[in-house]
């Protein structure tokens, strides 16, 4: 048995002398393309179209999930060679943004927390930082109203797009539940947890804070206070965890889109988001999406915000599959824009998966 084990580790260390020499060489004609083109150093649709591939010829023992983690780091570091890029996000440093933002960019890059969402698209379109990361949509609490208002009142566009599972977990300073009597988090989080606290701390007063992590700081500053937040804020704050997973939707997830000044070409699979509104006839809605059906073009989804500019008019901000460059996609918009009072396009970016 133990010269089994020495021959297989033997074979083990050879493998992986092959794959440090394959890396280097990825890495170097990473640098050569570098070298040849201008503009940008991350390229959203290329990226997709490798994790893509590599999933569809994987056939295991390596997990998908793993396989996609490992090979986002490989280009997080290759691009690392040349001029890095800098990702603004909501902070501080153990927000799920910040996962989300890793998840996107690997963890080469440069990663700048703002205070608030609103930062986070100050710092992109002013040139400050390349990116952004901002959170857009949760399945279990709807939209993020901030991103959608600054998403409508910038030029920025939205050129990627993250779809983070999101696990809730109780910390405190000492990690028992006994003498807990506040519990601190965000309001999403909160609400996500709804259930679980009045099961579990139904006595504890619940109290909102700007984000998940601040949370957990707070409550490293408070022996009867607790935080809902990830477990890298545990890490990062040195709370123990009471509880995990205590979301009352198993399946919850958070939707985050990365904001630059310019969205991504065709990756393959992608898809188109607008933010449109009607003219004041009847019918109108009607006629506003009969150009998506009329060219094959599926919406994935429809959401109305008020416009705030007068009563009961209303802002539908839809995502739509396609690239705005899709042949189909592109003459359902060009009859939008005629049918449209107002259209404005967010961009078009790879459709994300978990």
């Amino acid at each position: 048995m133990a010269d089994q084990i020495k021959k297989i580790r033997a074979s083990i260390d050879a493998l992986d002398d092959r794959i440090l020499d394959l890396l280097n060489e990825r890495a170097a004609l990473a640098q050569e393309i570098g070298r040849a083109k201008s503009g940008a150093k991350y390229r959203p649709e290329r990226e997709a179209q490798v994790a893509r591939r590599l999933r569809a010829r994987n056939r295991g023992p390596l997990p998908q999930p793993a396989l996609t983690r490992l090979f986002t780091e490989i280009m997080s570091a290759c691009r690392a060679l040349e001029d890095g890029i800098t990702v603004a996000y909501l902070g501080p440093p153990g927000t799920f943004s910040e996962e989300a933002a890793i998840r996107q960019f690997g963890g080469n890059a440069v990663l700048q927390p703002c205070e608030s969402i609103d930062l986070v698209f100050r710092q992109v379109e002013s040139g400050q930082v390349g990116y952004g990361v901002v959170p857009v949509e949760n399945s279990t609490e709807g939209s993020i109203g901030r991103t959608h208002d600054l998403l409508l009142a910038t030029p920025l566009r939205i050129c990627g797009e993250v779809l983070l599972p999101v696990h809730q977990c109780l910390m405190s300073r000492s990690g028992r539940a006994a003498g807990v009597r506040k519990i601190y988090s965000h309001s999403q989080s909160l609400a996500q947890c709804h259930e679980w606290i009045n099961r579990h701390f139904p006595g504890a007063k619940r109290t909102p804070v700007v984000s998940n992590a601040e949370a957990a700081r707070m409550a490293g500053k408070d022996a009867v206070a607790a935080a809902i937040a990830s477990k890298t804020a545990a890490a990062v704050y040195k709370l123990k965890i009471i509880a995990g997973n205590i979301e009352d939707e198993p399946q919850n997830t958070t939707r985050f889109v990365v904001i630059a000044a310019d969205d991504a070409g065709p990756s393959g699979k992608d898809k188109t988001s607008l933010v449109m509104s009607t003219r004041n006839v009847p019918g109108a809605i009607h006629a506003l999406l009969t150009p998506l059906a009329q060219h094959g073009v599926s919406m994935t989804r429809l959401e109305s915000r008020p416009a705030r500019t007068g009563r009961w008019e209303y802002l539908f901000y839809v995502d739509i599959e396609g690239h705005q460059q899709d042949i189909n996609v592109a003459q359902a918009l060009a009859e939008l824009q005629q049918k449209a009072a107002f259209l404005k396009n967010l961009g078009s970016y790879p459709a994300a998966t978990i």
